[in-house]
């Protein structure tokens, strides 16, 4: 995307933000208490430029005074960062998002309660039931195919449809991701139960999966450049943006829909704890979630329209397998053991 483009996607967000009709505001008391303490910190694993400066601009623009401090890492060096500082006493976060890392956060005790206003929009699914956690946005993933090579007739409709012959290396996923082959794992063994799944997933191994050690983004990248026909757990919102560029990008949801998110957490003892909670109330807001929609994320607000309608459960009316950070967590080891004995 040009800058240009980008610049124009941001303004169409603020515009929004200004004009949307069920407009957020937070509370005078919590705003003032904020802006006394000047700042909020946020450790982040999103993309910088697509999605973290314009929340960041957003945010900033709606409460002057408050500045939105980042630091942006991957899942794994952010929970070590985490724990380490809370355990050293020097927590310098305020607010932080992952996958999985607020499930070791919780588990220490490292975490307070989130609280939002129009926490009704949200689904069970979506949040801790202890309200340590929330989702900010969504990851719904299924084979994205090549539609020069695969029509939409001949695209897979269901899990057992992947073990036909006609389909034999012809696949491929990132044999070492939760947005790959772990993932696929973790979701036939949640749907189909251990048995069943187990059985499944030999059959699977026989259709010789190609692992390819790259992102789903370039997975998808080398699907649409004819390299292979289908792309096993490809991020659904991925083949839709290719799409619109005029690339022959499509996906297909296989039921259950394995879907995992991306959630928010508040440090127990954070810096700037009235920072924290206003960042949070905004990021979950209307607002907030339609920033995320102009970065071509899926909001987990499912009063925020996706990019395309019918990305997510809540508006493709598929079944999903909701692949929650307390479901993942304690199951990963497992998923990466069989992915390894299986796959590679």
């Amino acid at each position: 995307m040009s800058a240009r483009a980008r610049w124009l996607r941001m303004v169409a967000a603020a515009a929004c933000i200004l004009n949307c009709a069920s407009s957020y505001a937070a509370d005078a008391a919590l705003i003032e208490a904020a802006k006394k303490e000047g700042r909020v910190v946020w450790y982040t694993t999103l993309i910088v430029n697509q999605v973290v400066i314009p929340l960041k601009t957003a945010f900033e623009k709606k409460y002057p005074g408050v500045t939105l401090d980042y630091a942006r890492n991957d899942e794994g060096p952010t929970a070590i960062r985490l724990l380490n500082e809370a355990k050293a006493g020097k927590v310098q976060a305020d607010v932080f998002d992952g996958l999985t890392v607020n499930v070791p956060l919780k588990r220490e005790g490292l975490l307070a309660r989130i609280d939002i206003p129009n926490a009704a929009d949200y689904p069970a699914e979506l949040k801790d039931a202890d309200g340590t956690w929330h989702a900010l946005l969504l990851f719904v993933f299924g084979p994205g195919y090549n539609t020069n090579l695969v029509s939409q007739a001949e695209a897979p409709k269901t899990y057992q449809d992947l073990l036909d012959p006609k389909w034999k290396g012809k696949m491929a996923w990132n044999p070492n991701s939760s947005a790959g082959a772990i993932g696929f794992v973790g979701n036939i063994l949640l749907s189909m139960g251990p048995d069943k799944g187990m059985e499944y997933l030999q059959a699977l191994a026989k259709q010789n999966v190609v692992n390819v050690e790259a992102s789903s983004r370039a997975i998808l990248d080398q699907v649409i450049a004819g390299e292979y026909p289908l792309g096993l757990m490809m991020f659904n919102n991925h083949t839709v943006i290719s799409a619109r560029k005029g690339a022959p990008s499509d996906w297909t949801p296989l039921e259950p829909v394995p879907v995992a998110f991306d959630s928010l957490g508040i440090m127990k003892d954070a810096p700037h704890p009235n920072a924290a909670r206003l960042l949070v109330e905004f990021l979950l807001s209307d607002e907030g979630q339609t920033v995320l929609k102009e970065a071509d994320y899926l909001p987990a607000n499912a009063r925020i329209p996706a990019i395309k309608a019918g990305l997510r459960p809540q508006d493709g009316g598929f079944k999903a397998t909701w692949m929650r950070p307390d479901v993942v967590d304690p199951q990963m080891a497992n998923w990466q053991r069989i992915t390894k004995e299986l796959f590679r």
